[in-house]
């Protein structure tokens, strides 16, 4: 088991997977990026030259991914040595909430390689027990609250460096046009993949599908038999098993389900692409290739695909198989979500004659898309911020200045710019100039109200609350170039 040759061995055939490495809109599968120690062996003293071999182990796993498609890894969980829990340790965030037991970042950094050393040997012996996860919620921009599971600190960890291992492996299996919780991809990877596809593809139709209560719903049963295809070590697939029963504390009381990954945790965004990987992705890819007449373009991010269709007939065949599809792995389309729209080029065009108005939008990773014209009255995707994000995030702004009403001005400024700056790097993209001008005004009205309710005298003048502006927030300009040129620069196929 610790032999070099093991490490990336993959001994017992297993169902094939479909590489697909060809531009779906969302081009090949991007490299996984992490590291290990060769063995699990005497650790090194010497931190910069344990780093310098962390690398090498990996790579041939990954190389061995790339290679034997129809194979499964029988000798994994070694590479979860000391060196890769330091790492997933040192990447968690050091002010993130505590779990069920307690322990900060700060706390376990305290004495570090005693930590790290008992908590290997635990893992590699078999003892290790993770602890139910502690249930919280967060805000949604449409007013529910979503749940969160916060694992305890040690379970983050052994989860973060279990995750580097695997994804070496399914980085080498998951298609192009699989965005979410990926190494070096992201969500405006997947916008511009989904603008350029609809701008050069003959996309006249748009399928936006959700996947309801989706983290909730995953059959861990099905989960398992997914990872059995590629993990054949069964102390990994042991310790998966151990997160997916070690269940939630909420309000003294811990439960447990036969579904479900639990939102939050450090493993589940991989589980959850393993679980969509095989029961949509795979399957997709197929009925494009065989059942469709026309041009297909898709873009997943996580739970969330929007497919573009050149023949309504084919949306509406794909729409009817998907749905059957998610029936057979226990989920199912959001009633409310998943729709079928007139979208792209024609679109206006077509509705017109059929005296309909402008085509419906879309919405997608927070942004609106609109089927709109350029200045000289080309088919132009306009992409703008959706309004209920800009309003839940106007008024957690306002709530945030209230609470700092009497704070310095400089102060007040320092945050609202990070808070501003932040807000940009995202939504700065093309053709989104009025959603940010908007924004900044909004932001610095919010400022003046509250500059102006912490004394009874009216002394904050628009013509100073200008200048505070024009000294603290971000101008709102665009950050992002366009998505054809981004896209062809990472994508170049």
């Amino acid at each position: 088991m610790h032999d070099r040759e093991k490490s990336d061995s993959a001994i017992v055939a297993a169902k094939p997977t479909n590489n697909a490495p060809g531009p779906h809109w969302g081009g090949g599968a991007g490299g996984a990026k992490g590291g290990d120690q060769e063995t699990h062996g005497e650790q090194s003293t010497h931190r910069t030259q344990s780093r310098a071999r962390v690398p090498h182990a990996l790579d041939r796993v990954r190389m061995a991914a790339r290679q034997r498609k129809k194979e499964r890894f029988t000798s994994l969980l070694h590479h979860v040595d000391i060196d890769q829990l330091r790492q997933a340790f040192m990447a968690l965030k050091r002010d993130a909430a505590s779990g069920v037991d307690g322990i900060t970042w700060k706390t376990y950094a305290a004495d570090l390689e005693l930590h790290l050393a008992d908590l290997h040997a635990r893992v590699q012996r078999g003892p290790y027990r993770p602890l139910p996860s502690r249930r919280t919620y967060i805000p949604k921009s449409d007013g529910k609250r979503r749940p969160l599971a916060v694992a305890a600190l040690e379970d983050k960890i052994v989860q973060r460096a279990t995750v580097a291992v695997l994804n070496c492996i399914y980085e080498e299996d998951f298609l192009g046009f699989s965005y979410g919780f990926r190494p070096g991809r992201g969500q405006h990877d997947a916008l511009d993949a989904l603008a350029v596809g609809i701008a050069t593809r003959k996309v006249c139709f748009i399928l936006d599908a959700d996947v309801r209560s989706f983290f909730d719903s995953v059959s861990q049963s099905w989960l398992v038999r997914f990872l059995e295809h590629r993990i054949g070590d069964p102390r990994i697939i042991r310790l998966i098993r151990k997160w997916l029963k070690a269940g939630v504390l909420e309000a003294g009381v811990v439960t447990t389900s036969e579904t479900g990954t639990g939102q939050g945790s450090v493993i589940s965004p991989l589980l959850a692409n393993v679980y969509l990987h095989y029961v949509f992705d795979l399957w997709a890819d197929r009925w494009r290739q065989r059942e469709a007449k026309g041009d297909i373009v898709i873009v997943r991010y996580a739970d969330d695909i929007v497919v573009g269709f050149e023949h309504e007939v084919d949306a509406r065949r794909f729409w009817d198989a998907m749905r059957g599809r998610f029936e057979e792995f226990a989920l199912s389309p959001h009633p409310e979500k998943t729709r079928l729209i007139e979208f792209g080029r024609f679109a206006a065009y077509r509705r017109a004659r059929r005296g309909l108005g402008k085509p419906e939008t879309f919405n997608f990773l927070g942004f609106t898309h609109i089927s709109g014209r350029s200045r000289r009255g080309r088919f132009q995707l306009k992409r703008h911020t959706r309004r209920d994000r800009m309003r839940a995030k106007l008024k957690e702004i306002k709530g945030e200045l209230r609470r700092r009403m009497h704070q310095p001005i400089p102060t007040q400024g320092r945050w609202l710019a990070q808070v501003v700056r932040g807000y940009f790097a995202y939504h700065a993209v093309p053709t989104n100039a009025r959603k940010m001008g908007a924004f900044h005004r909004y932001v610095t009205r919010l400022w003046l109200r509250t500059l102006r309710r912490r004394s009874q005298r009216r002394g904050m003048t628009m013509e100073r609350m200008s200048r505070l502006a024009r000294k603290w927030l971000p101008k709102p300009e665009i950050l992002h170039p366009w998505p054809d040129h981004r896209f062809a620069a990472i994508r170049s196929r």
